[in-house]
């Protein structure tokens, strides 16, 4: 029994703390065509898949997510079941023609020459392996693919709202993950993804007038000119068709946009990528050049603040149905004004630090890439805009202050198809996982936390982390107990009241504090005299098993102890010129009635 224990602690694939966990591995070769009058692709993949896990696969799934543009399909019928449906889908795709509708069909899989069998669910496609896949070996798949561009509804597709020809994302027939918990084949109904990360070799051919823009570093600049030639290049491209050649190392996904009529812009960060910038001129894109030096200044913030940005270029481009992030570049609207422009480029660029660096599983743990991403939009655009927000996340509390009075909050630790809302959804992935990182760096003291925070982000890039991991880690730097605020935050729909019960007057302040709703927390008092001087009193909670690092001297009382719903202390120093007592004065918390938080003196 000893040695089976030793075996499992030190040769388990699932290791200790702080070293990566085994990840398989799928290199892509595409080559593919599009024909811009039939809206059809037609492609090739060569997949070298690596399996690292110590199991033996008979079977393997593929993504086929354009099928789910399709009348009847599951994000079809779930858009017109749900009560608040997303205005991008809502009935759209029930009256797709079928001109309009987007589809990926499979003309032959083989695995290692040989034919395999399959069977298609929506847009999952599971393949039987005609020879296992041993642990630590390898194979080669290679599959022929016929694809046509739906009408763009969500994320993908043709003719976007602004004119964008082809927003090509989620187009070729991937490879699910299969990781310690087992395949992810999820059923594309509505949300975002989970990848297997790979190298990627991708050619496609079409229209010599139009420019493509996406994941990846262009191989054939100097052929294919259209702003990615070197200065002073010129460049004679064909009437016909044209090939370009992208190249990605270590990424979770590919994307590309394409239209004859986009202008491409670039400018250098110092000490970090080149940024690309596409878009339709015109009057409602003419902010457009003003988004380059923002550009700039983004990435060297989030460099600094959360990590170093591993890859040498990134695009921004006009395209999708909103905002959306892929690696080394995200498409987004360009028609809603700079400042709108502006924060979704800054939104879908953090997630470049979360979700295609870290990339956490959003199907399981939105919140870890979403609503980190939130966090990070805040003080990224706090710090590029000059702001000047003493709390750049207060906004974000006031708007789950609301929601939750709703009554229609729902635990975090779902899967993100099956929320009852997308309202509920968007709290739980968005503001959950933002307040996470708030409530944190209340915890922990700012220092700290940012030091957690990078952290986090260098020892767990590339490998997929869950909620455990960026516990422990901030836990490791704060030399605190933080697994209780996450089964709070994320396990349940319990949320922070506290408030100041009474204050009775004297020589000596009589203090009692409450706490009214079911989530405890630490618990800042400020005390304010008349002069404005003010001190502050720290109220640990037992559940940290130890106390904040404070850059300024404030007085520390004994736990509370989150059994108790009062707890109640006295006040000598300068008690009768007190004029007010108030919980949580800088807004850390999420605090759901604030106007409970407050005493003051009645002249």
């Amino acid at each position: 029994m000893k040695k089976a224990l030793l075996f499992f602690l030190f040769c388990s694939p699932v290791l200790a703390y702080g070293q990566p966990r085994w990840q398989q591995q799928a290199d892509y070769t595409i080559n593919a065509s599009l024909d811009t009058k039939k809206h059809l692709i037609q492609g090739q993949e060569r997949i070298r898949y690596v399996n690292n896990s110590p199991d033996t696969l008979t079977k393997l799934f593929f993504h086929l997510y354009w099928n789910a543009f399709q009348p009847g399909s599951m994000m079809d019928v779930r858009s017109r079941s749900l009560p608040d449906p997303d205005r991008r889908v809502q009935d759209r795709i029930s009256r797709l023609t079928e001109g309009e509708i987007g589809y990926q069909k499979i003309r032959s899989l083989t695995q290692d020459g040989k034919e395999t069998k399959t069977q298609l669910t929506g847009t999952i496609l599971e393949v039987h392996l005609p020879a296992p896949l041993l642990p630590q070996m390898s194979t080669v798949l290679e599959v022929v693919f016929e694809s046509q561009v739906p009408i763009q509804i969500r994320r993908s597709g043709r003719d976007n709202r602004e004119g964008i020809a082809y927003s090509m994302t989620q187009w070729y027939p991937k490879i699910a993950e299969y990781d310690h918990q087992g395949w992810h084949p999820y059923q594309y109904v509505a949300r975002e993804f989970h990848g297997v990360w790979g190298n990627y070799e991708v050619t496609l051919e079409l229209p010599s007038d139009y420019v493509v823009a996406g994941t990846g570093v262009l191989q054939n600049a100097a052929e294919v000119g259209h702003g990615y030639e070197p200065p002073g290049t010129t460049v004679t491209r064909p009437k016909g068709n044209l090939t370009w050649h992208f190249s990605a190392p270590n990424v979770i996904d590919f994307a590309w946009a394409a239209d004859p009529q986009y202008k491409h812009e670039r400018v250098q960060v110092p000490n970090g990528p080149e940024l690309h910038f596409f878009y339709q001129p015109g009057e409602k894109t003419k902010h457009w050049p003003d988004l380059l030096p923002v550009g700039v200044k983004l990435f060297q913030f989030m460099d600094d603040r959360f990590g170093k940005y591993p890859y040498s270029t990134y695009s921004v481009i006009q395209g999708g149905d909103g905002g959306m992030e892929y690696p080394m570049c995200t498409l987004i609207l360009g028609e809603v004004g700079f400042q709108g422009t502006a924060g979704t480029m800054i939104h879908e660029v953090a997630h470049s630090w979360f979700q295609m660096v870290l990339a956490s599983n959003e199907a399981l743990y939105a919140w870890m890439d979403e609503g980190f991403t939130t966090f990070a939009t805040a003080e990224a655009g706090n710090h590029v805009f000059d702001r000047k927000l003493t709390n750049p996340q207060a906004s974000t509390l006031d708007g789950f202050e609301k929601f939750i009075k709703s009554g229609t909050d729902e635990p975090a630790t779902q899967h993100s198809d099956i929320f009852s809302t997308n309202a509920a959804y968007t709290v739980s992935s968005y503001t959950k996982g933002s307040i996470m990182l708030t409530h944190v760096r209340y915890i922990m003291g700012e220092r700290l936390f940012w030091k957690g925070i990078k952290r986090y982000y260098e020892q767990w890039k590339f490998r997929h982390p869950e909620p455990n991991d960026f516990v422990r880690v901030m836990e490791s730097v704060a030399g605190l107990q933080l697994k209780w605020h996450a089964n709070y935050l994320i396990g349940s729909t319990k949320h922070v009241d506290y408030a100041v019960k009474s204050v009775v007057t004297g020589n000596e302040m009589a203090i009692t504090l409450e706490r009214k709703g079911e989530f405890p927390m630490p618990v800042e008092v400020t005390l304010t005299y008349a002069d404005g001087t003010t001190d502050l009193i720290y109220i640990p909670t037992n559940e940290t098993l130890g106390s904040k690092a404070f850059d300024k001297p404030v007085t520390e009382l004994k736990p509370w102890f989150w059994v108790a719903t009062e707890y109640a202390f006295s006040w000598s120093k300068n008690a009768g010129n007190i004029v007010s007592v108030e919980i949580d004065t800088k807004r850390e918390t999420a605090d759901v009635e604030r106007a409970n938080n407050k005493w003051m003196l009645k002249n």
